[in-house]
């Protein structure tokens, strides 16, 4: 009981910390695939707003000049796709509070429950009400790039001989596997969707599309190329419905292309045999599988990783960037920098900000690769 004239209160200063208090550790976001179990979030089907080519020397055009067309062998005929062929002499409004970026960091997002092996770093910056994201290249990454065997660059540019011989350059022609891998050279689609409660503008690029496709209205019309080395055991293929097909399957659905043409090759690097994946159907192979993944899962994580640097990045400031960084086994941490190297937005004028900085992410992840 309280003496009488002595105020509740008296002698205790309102909000005041012990001295000794320890700061208030970083904010973090917590990647175990059982936080988000829960059921598939509400995503907007992809909606092509535009599109952009890039030249063999990676010059922005905005058409479709570098859109290439599928064409696959005619039926009854094998493959047998050379892919070291040529390797030795040319190898090595509505936007206000929404978020930009590029698709191949999205799927990086999606895949990362499941990732036991390659951490990654996102900057995020915001800018006139619109968040940004883009990719910095780990020091273990750049590590591996720096030191990357031949027989990885060689598999690489078999992927991009693979589109060759997979690819007509108006509808209706023939292939011409002869000419030079130039990576340079992309068609990129710009999207509009939604994840939760985020609105999304991003772009991808875009191997081919079918002219024979049911519906001519991308994204719909859309093919991915892909090849992966020959499966001889069921445990070979199920090593590849966990791990490969997860990837496939989280850059097609992003982008909403409905189908995956994998050509498999052999230990000489030639492609006997073709497989269609179609994108919706892919999770049917690790339905049953206790150690496969989960698109729920996938995309759970990837709108709260949304939420959560929505709810960090609240300042209006292109030259403040915030570090998100994850490793294997480990939460989502975030840093915060200013003016400083980590800063990717570029001086543009706000008519052409948005446009302009997917097309400057893209610059940057192509020099990931």
């Amino acid at each position: 009981m309280e003496p009488r004239g002595t105020k509740r209160g008296a002698g205790k200063v309102e909000g005041a910390e012990p001295r000794n208090k320890p700061p208030r550790p970083a904010p973090s976001l917590p990647t175990e695939p059982a936080l988000y179990s829960g059921p598939f979030p509400f995503y907007r089907r992809p909606s092509q707003l535009g599109c952009f080519s890039l030249d063999a020397q990676r010059q922005y055009h905005g058409d479709a000049q570098a859109l290439r067309y599928y064409s696959p062998p005619t039926a009854g005929q094998g493959p047998n796709f050379d892919l070291r062929e040529g390797y030795p002499d040319r190898g090595p409004g509505w936007l206000a509070g929404a978020i930009v970026t590029w698709r191949g960091h999205l799927t990086k997002l999606l895949t990362t429950p499941y990732e036991r092996q390659e951490g990654w770093q996102l900057a995020a910056s915001r800018f006139q009400g619109t968040l940004y994201l883009s990719e910095v290249e780990t020091p273990a990454a750049r590590a591996q790039r720096l030191a990357r065997p031949p027989l990885l660059r060689e598999l690489m540019y078999m992927g991009y001989k693979f589109e060759q011989y997979m690819c007509a350059d108006k509808p209706g022609g023939s292939p011409d596997p002869s000419g030079e891998v130039n990576t340079n050279v992309a068609f990129c689609s710009v999207l509009r969707s939604r994840l939760g409660s985020h609105p999304l503008l991003f772009s991808g690029e875009v191997d081919c599309t079918d002219p024979q496709a049911p519906s001519p209205q991308p994204p719909t019309c859309y093919v991915e190329l892909k090849t992966s080395k020959e499966m001889h055991s069921p445990g070979q293929w199920r090593s590849f419905y966990r791990h490969k097909l997860l990837k496939w399957w989280a850059q097609s659905f992003l982008l909403g292309v409905p189908n995956v043409v994998a050509g498999f090759r052999n230990p000489e690097g030639f492609v006997c045999s073709l497989k269609t994946f179609p994108t919706m159907q892919m999770f049917e192979h690790v339905r049953n599988d206790r150690d496969g993944w989960n698109p729920s899962v996938c995309m759970n994580f990837c709108a709260a990783f949304l939420s959560f640097a929505q709810n960090t990045v609240v300042q209006d400031d292109p030259r403040l960037v915030h570090l998100f960084s994850w490793e294997p086994g480990g939460p989502v941490t975030v840093s915060v920098h200013r003016d400083t190297p980590h800063v990717f937005l570029p001086t543009c004028p706000p008519h052409c900000s948005h446009l302009y900085s997917l097309v400057v992410l893209g610059e940057q992840q192509q020099r990931l690769v």
